[in-house]
């Protein structure tokens, strides 16, 4: 505790203040402890489970369960993936070629899709290369390839 005192009216002066050692304040004695006792703790207020927390061991039984239902589980992913998806078949590249030149600025995916829109971009492109023996995507402007068309 603070005691807040005015010398002067203007002035503040902080001053601490000790307690008082009567017995105000403080928690009442306990009853002593004989010497040699073993201390007396309280408790914590925290409940505890009382059962018996041991590992169990695992049966091969439950092993050999724990198996099949995992080779189940598996077989059935596996039909899921194989059956369960929506069967499409891709639309495929076109079987009939031309010459066509390249445009400024233009890419082989631009190619592409200019001349086969219905046909995958991907497949085209691989295609217009194998035919061209091209190593790369980079192809200069203007350049005439053999494409299929469709």
């Amino acid at each position: 505790m603070t005691i807040i005192t005015r010398e002067n009216p203007t002035d503040l002066v902080l001053r601490p203040v000790r307690p008082t050692r009567s017995g105000a304040g403080r928690r009442p004695a306990a009853t002593q402890r004989p010497a040699g006792a073993p201390l007396h703790y309280r408790s914590s207020g925290v409940l505890m489970s009382r059962a018996s927390h041991r590992r169990r061991p695992v049966t091969p039984l439950a092993t050999v369960l724990l198996a099949l239902v995992a080779a189940g589980i598996t077989v059935w992913l596996g039909l899921m993936a194989q059956l369960g998806g929506k069967a499409e078949t891709p639309t495929p590249v076109p079987g009939r070629l031309a010459v066509v030149q390249l445009q400024m600025g233009e890419s082989l995916e631009q190619l592409a899709q200019r001349v086969s829109p219905d046909a995958p971009v991907a497949s085209v492109v691989d295609q217009i290369r194998d035919l061209n023996e091209l190593d790369t995507l980079a192809v200069d402007a203007g350049r005439t390839l053999i494409a299929p068309v469709g």
